[in-house]
């Protein structure tokens, strides 16, 4: 099992307190067990319901010692030797007399060697405790645990169908376990249960659905949104140096063998104007690797309470790692990372959080950032070596504005053929992709006011009365295109 060693080490070392962060209880007491049995100590668990019972002999709790006083006070008047699991006793670190009994235990620990874990999903440990404790992190699952857990859920499914078999594909299986990684042991059995209950068989249709409910159980706070059917945008018209760019990285960044002595692709910093394509350039990223998309919402990520702002930042990457291989999309970081209003620590915090994972991160996440404004990024985050390129997305050229008004035509069920594209391309000189898409809708309208299907003169009108943004705002626009030319280079 993954770093039951490391466990195993810390028993050894004589630290009286272990503190132990998990949901995983089934699965640290079959570890502790293990651990109990070589070491040739006894192994107590408590819970506040059930007592205290040595559960390496099976024997039934002392339901008399549930008590948290009560158990602390056995424990310490017994002076047996042995592992003492204490489950969930978070809530009673904060009574001075619990922590004293747990003091006693850990200065008497050299005459009788009892040693206190403390399990709970998050243990804050009083810091009269620290100089007798140590911490331990159970590692998630590796890939050969991840196929035990399908081949039991596999045998129990056989054993509920008798003379059935798994119809199982192995490249799907393969697939289904890349895809489990990152889960814990309780929530890997519950989706590969998923995936074989189903319809007995493990194919390829199993995995979208099982990352789709991995991301549903990692992110619970709902900072991410998550897209997997991303494949339609790597065929999306423009973006061609983009494209070509990041399937020179495919394969490397997709599969960590195929990219052996290789650096790693970890992101790309996308600057543009206003309405011409940056988030779907993003969502062409996911669908050339062929991965899932996150999208961070800073809106949700601040919270007012000191310290959460980071902590779902931590969260969040924590996250994105455990869904790898994937992209993970900050759109307008500007307005993430900086300062806001007379207060910028939290951004600041936000910011050095980030810097700290780009520069330290091993899982294979591509960072996709996306930025109106230049100029209100920290200057630390777009310096050489945070991103592997920095692209601009510009205004759409003539071929490309023909391309996207026909695009917009045939979602209207319009035939784009009926329609002069060359004479509207000229006409709408310094419209972005969001502007074209509205002068369509703006055509449609005038057309049905008209009673007349739209016609290449109703879109002319549209342009005509359409001020575009290059326009409203020329200055801004010009200085940042002018800013863009020689520092980045071009999307398309």
């Amino acid at each position: 099992m993954p770093n039951r060693h490391d466990l195993e080490i810390i028993l050894q070392t004589r630290t009286p307190i272990v503190v132990i962060e998990s949901h995983e209880e089934d699965r640290l007491r079959d570890i502790l067990k293990a651990i109990a049995t070589r070491l040739a100590l006894p192994l107590f668990w408590w819970t506040v319901t059930d007592g205290l019972g040595r559960v390496d002999l099976d024997l039934a709790p002392q339901k008399h010692n549930a008590a948290p006083d009560k158990v602390l006070a056995h424990i310490k008047s017994a002076r047996q030797r042995g592992i003492y699991v204490l489950a969930d006793f978070h809530p009673f670190l904060n009574d001075p007399v619990h922590v004293r009994f747990l003091k006693d235990i850990a200065t008497d620990f050299d005459q009788v060697e009892s040693i206190i874990v403390l399990l709970s999903h998050e243990v804050s440990l009083p810091t009269e405790l620290a100089p007798f404790s140590a911490c331990f992190e159970l590692e998630l699952p590796d890939d050969r645990e991840l196929r035990r857990i399908i081949n039991a859920v596999a045998s129990q499914w056989q054993a509920q169908n008798p003379g059935r078999k798994i119809g199982a594909d192995a490249r799907a299986v393969e697939a289904l376990v890349r895809n489990l990684s990152g889960l814990t042991a309780v929530d890997a059995s519950r989706l590969a249960r998923t995936a074989i209950y189903d319809d007995g068989a493990i194919t390829g249709g199993d995995v979208p659905a099982a990352i789709a409910a991995k991301h549903r159980l990692l992110d619970r706070n709902n900072v991410l949104s998550f897209e997997f059917d991303t494949a339609r945008f790597a065929d999306v018209g423009g973006f061609t140096r983009l494209k070509q760019w990041l399937e020179q990285r495919k394969r490397a960044f997709r599969d960590a063998r195929a990219g052996a002595g290789i650096d790693p692709a970890r992101g790309i910093l996308l600057l543009g104007i206003q309405g011409c394509g940056k988030s779907l350039a993003a969502k062409a990223v996911a669908g050339v690797f062929g991965v899932p998309l996150m999208r961070l919402d800073f809106g949700v990520l601040y919270n007012k309470y000191y310290g959460e702002t980071e902590k779902n930042m931590r969260e969040v990457l924590r996250t994105a790692e455990r869904m790898a291989p994937c992209v993970l999309w900050m759109d307008e970081i500007e307005k993430g990372l900086a300062p806001q209003d007379t207060d910028s620590g939290p951004a600041r915090r936000v910011l050095a959080t980030l810097l700290t994972w780009m520069a330290e991160r091993s899982a294979r996440v591509f960072l996709v950032a996306t930025a109106n404004d230049i100029a209100s990024l920290p200057p630390e985050l777009v310096r050489k070596g945070r991103f592997d390129e920095i692209f601009f997305v510009d205004l759409p050229a003539t071929e490309a504005r023909a391309a996207i008004l026909a695009i917009h035509l045939r979602k209207r069920e319009l035939d784009p053929a009926t329609f002069d594209l060359e004479a509207l391309a000229a006409a709408s000189e310094g419209f972005s992709g969001a502007e074209l898409e509205q002068v369509v809708v703006a055509a449609v309208y005038a057309a049905g006011a008209d009673e007349r299907p739209p016609q290449t003169r109703h879109l002319l009108a549209a342009l005509e009365e359409t001020r575009p943004l290059s326009r409203v705002m020329a200055e801004p626009v010009a200085a940042l295109r002018a800013w863009a030319r020689g520092r980045t280079v071009s999307a398309d």
